[in-house]
């Protein structure tokens, strides 16, 4: 079991995610490349949030295919392209982690690979 810390000599999380998160001996690690707003046949959402659920829904996906789910999520790395869409990007993640909280980097970034793509997340899990 993963184990959430969050020291109160260390400033509180702005969201729902944990300063640190300790993984036990033994486990097995999952790390996932990140992941963009893109369907199976390779189109891409449109909009922030399309996009940020498509992430995520693909984050699942892949953790589900090795026995995974959420709160096997140790630490997640989202990039954006907006800083508005700040607030929005805590909301998908939240949705997605049905409550569990990982550590957690969000980055503002100018640019991803394609022109058309605002969100990537890419996660490491363990179990």
């Amino acid at each position: 079991m993963l184990k959430r810390i969050n020291p109160d000599n260390v400033v509180k999380p702005f969201s729902n995610y944990a300063q640190g998160v300790s993984v036990p001996a033994n486990a097995r690690w999952l790390c996932v490349s990140g992941q963009v707003g893109a369907r199976p046949d390779g189109t891409i959402e449109q909009g922030f949030e399309a996009q940020a659920a498509r992430c995520w829904s693909n984050i699942l996906a892949i953790l589900a295919a090795d026995g995974m789910g959420p709160a096997d999520i140790v630490k997640n790395t989202v990039y954006i392209t907006n800083p508005a869409d700040v607030p929005k990007s805590r909301a998908a993640r939240d949705g997605a982690m049905q409550g569990h909280a990982c550590a957690s980097t969000l980055v503002v970034i100018s640019a991803l690979a394609l022109p058309e793509l605002v969100v990537e997340i890419e996660v490491v899990a363990a179990k």
